[in-house]
């Protein structure tokens, strides 16, 4: 709040405003109105001397510019086709990564730092990992700028380029950086299981950062309606697992999520380019995890000059998914639209390793994922998703229902 605004006494009680608020309103949210900023558990009106609760698709919002189609490059194009398909990075067989600088974006984005020694370091020794295991379980060999590169960035840029119609040297970095991907996520695992530190404090660095993010969109001017999340709460939870087959607590991905609401629908495809080039990293997104209705990728392809000229350069994936995922929540309306995928976000924790052994520090890294879901949906599909059978409030009771009948009779029936 600006200093001197009514009301800055009762911001400063955010725990007696958090009291008033029911579960589905406690959103950190960040968005700009009139003159209003909203950072935090409620939205606060500008002149009264309370925070007012409201819903976050009727704010006035305002950016000073859109998103376009064009500034999307071909890896963004390959990343948000991923995204929309629930593809896997493994199936991948180039990179669009063509310069030092197109790789030492890629690895900030993976919280690596290229001109920190220690994450040089660390990025060596999984590369060697990597090549190791290809050697010794797939009696794979490979030429000496691959198998003792002076600088491991050279590998991304090898899988990026195609020298020919012979592309055995670009397949084999590619192979590399695969087992480098799955290695380095294994040992991450490794490292999140041994620290002191638990979940919930995990989500919090990870929300945090994209709070953060979120302020910087804005602080660029970029055209968005919202970019607010919030936190899947106890109970909530507790009815989820009732509510599905896999009654873990382990299957739960979204216990922390975003939603973004962009101004129009063809604004989604760059907004997701944007979010994996400077946010989120496309190879961490969980594969068969994404649901997409709204955005037909083919016809978004056909129907924009800038797609069409990079879908030629698009990587021809053995396995071809079809383009229109319906959403299978099965508590969804018929007609709720939305893009929504999950992330294993990369939070760093190099603060808390002087606490641990300094041979894991070595091995192991010093960065952690944790599961993040992302919504992305245009404002009027987003307001069509709140009316009638759409509406929040009818979808909870449908699952109420199930979960009732589960218990009471052990069915899965929507019928019941």
């Amino acid at each position: 709040r600006k200093t001197g605004d009514p009301g800055s006494d009762h911001r400063a009680k955010g725990s007696d405003c958090r009291k008033h608020l029911s579960s589905n309103q406690r959103f950190p949210l960040l968005t700009q109105g009139k003159g209003l900023w909203q950072l935090g558990l409620c939205c606060w009106v500008k002149g009264k001397g309370v925070g007012v609760p409201r819903d976050i698709l009727h704010l006035d919002t305002s950016f000073a510019s859109a998103f376009s189609p064009v500034a999307m490059g071909l890896q963004e194009l390959e990343a948000a086709r991923l995204i929309l398909e629930g593809n896997s990075v493994i199936d991948w067989h180039k990179l669009d990564l063509n310069t030092r600088k197109a790789v030492d974006d890629f690895l900030r984005i993976q919280l690596l730092d290229p001109e920190d020694a220690d994450d040089r370091t660390r990025l060596r020794f999984v590369f060697n990992q990597a090549v190791t295991y290809l050697e010794e379980h797939l009696e794979l060999r490979f030429p000496k700028d691959l198998r003792d590169p002076k600088d491991v960035r050279d590998v991304f840029i090898a899988a990026s380029t195609y020298s020919g119609r012979f592309r055995r040297h670009q397949t084999l970095a590619c192979m590399i950086l695969k087992l480098m991907h799955v290695i380095n996520h294994m040992e991450a695992a490794d490292l999140k299981f041994q620290m002191p530190l638990s979940e919930a404090d995990l989500l919090d660095r990870a929300e945090k950062r994209i709070i953060r993010f979120a302020d910087q969109m804005r602080a660029e001017g970029h055209h968005l309606e919202a970019f607010y999340g919030s936190r899947k709460t106890r109970t909530s939870m507790i009815t989820k697992l009732l509510s599905k087959r896999e009654s873990i607590a382990a299957t739960v991905f979204d216990k922390l999520r975003f939603r973004i609401i962009t101004e129009e629908p063809d604004q989604i495809l760059p907004v997701l380019g944007h979010l994996t080039r400077t946010l989120l990293p496309f190879n961490y997104v969980i594969p068969d995890q994404s649901h997409n209705n709204l955005v037909h990728l083919r016809r978004a392809i056909k129907s924009t000059p800038h797609y069409r000229e990079l879908a030629g350069q698009l990587q021809r994936l053995r396995k071809r998914p079809v383009d229109w995922l319906p959403d299978s929540n099965p508590f969804s309306g018929d007609s709720y639209r939305m893009v929504n995928f999950i992330s294993d976000f990369p939070v760093r924790v190099d603060e808390i390793l002087p606490e641990m052994d300094a041979a894991d520090n070595y091995l192991l890294g010093k960065i952690v994922y944790v599961l993040v879901e992302f919504q992305i949906v245009d404002k009027g599909t987003a307001l069509a998703n709140e009316i009638g059978d759409n509406a929040h409030k009818n979808y909870k009771s449908r699952q109420k229902r199930i979960v009732e009948s589960r218990l009471l009779r052990g069915s899965l029936s929507r019928d019941d």
